[in-house]
């Protein structure tokens, strides 16, 4: 097995003063020494709609443009017929052991808690970062999440389980993924009175039609955790791929972003971003992404097959000006 290594960077003040920014655009990861890539690799494709043909080819265009942080997850995909969780998990450790990319700077964060029941004890958060460890062929991963809260729990005890692992070497930070800003707020605190390292991170749902919740966004730059976004091109609709009068999507997805994105907020902030893009010369899906780092975040967006990928990892590239963010903004409404 191998550990998921990291290359140290400066770390200057962040103006927006949620994250500090490293050299070359890059984010850090609270005191890791990492600077994360503008992009995270989404894996919950991986041995789904993608197989493995295809998502180690997406993974090595990933890492051969500089990317160098790939998110999976425990659950994925257990919601296929036929899969019960960790086929992510076991398709990029096939890619590490193939490719060796852990020992050349590729980062790898996953999660646990989203399965039910939610249990986020200490023995069953340790068990399941075993069981990740193992189909990720890696000794330590660098992003440990607990990936859904479990309220009824004492934040303390969650604190302990996710401490523990990075005490214990087997994870470089921990951090949380949709919860509530309250909670967030009591495990930094918690962490903080019990001496032991808190959270660095938060994933929470974010895009540029539906941002993430004001408290999070809030939370997170209070104390300086690094903001992931997931479902950043709104399942599609950010991509340009639907339009106001066409034919309607037939599939249940399509048919999901219907009912949350066609409304006159949706199709304005989207004439917005197709605005930028186009006086830009650049893909819709390189704004949408760009609008969410131009607030601080590091968006997570996936890729089924390699020719999707330039679009996303051009947001590397491109910094809007105040003018574009504002635009893109406001016609929310």
């Amino acid at each position: 097995m191998t550990t998921s290594s990291s290359a140290p960077t400066s770390t200057p003040a962040d103006p927006a003063g949620s994250t500090s920014v490293t050299g070359r655009g890059t984010v850090a990861l609270g005191e890791t020494g990492v600077g994360l890539f503008p992009l995270c690799l989404g894996g919950n494709v991986f041995g789904w709609t993608a197989d493995e043909g295809a998502s180690h080819a997406v993974l090595d265009a990933y890492r051969e443009a500089g990317g160098n942080l790939v998110d999976t997850a425990d659950v994925y995909s257990a919601w296929v017929e036929g899969h019960s969780g960790g086929e992510s998990e076991a398709v990029i450790g096939r890619w590490l052991a193939r490719s060796g990319a852990s020992e050349g700077g590729v980062h790898i964060a996953t999660k646990t808690g989203a399965k039910d029941p939610t249990d986020l004890s200490p023995a069953s958060v340790s068990r399941s970062l075993d069981g990740s460890l193992e189909r990720l062929q890696l000794d330590a991963v660098t992003l440990f999440y607990a990936h859904r809260d479990e309220p009824g729990r004492a934040v303390e005890e969650v604190v302990e389980a996710f401490a523990a692992t990075v005490a214990d070497g087997r994870a470089r930070a921990w951090a949380v993924s949709n919860w509530s800003p309250e909670r967030i707020e009591a495990a930094v605190e918690a962490a903080r009175r019990a001496g032991v390292p808190g959270p660095v991170a938060v994933q929470d749902p974010g895009s540029a039609v539906v941002p993430t919740a004001a408290g999070v966004v809030d939370a997170a730059r209070r104390h300086g955790l690094v903001q992931l976004p997931y479902s950043t091109l709104a399942s599609g609709f950010l991509t340009g791929k639907y339009s106001r009068g066409g034919e309607l999507p037939t599939s249940p997805r399509a048919s999901g972003v219907q009912g949350k994105h066609f409304t006159d907020s949706g199709w304005a902030v989207l004439d917005a971003v197709r605005a930028v893009a186009q006086d830009r010369g650049t893909e819709l899906a390189t704004v949408a992404l760009a609008y969410l780092r131009a607030l601080g975040a590091v968006p997570i967006a996936s890729a089924s097959r390699p020719e999707q990928l330039p679009a996303l990892l051009a947001v590397a590239s491109v910094e809007l000006s105040a003018d574009e963010v504002q635009a893109i903004s406001a016609a929310r409404g």
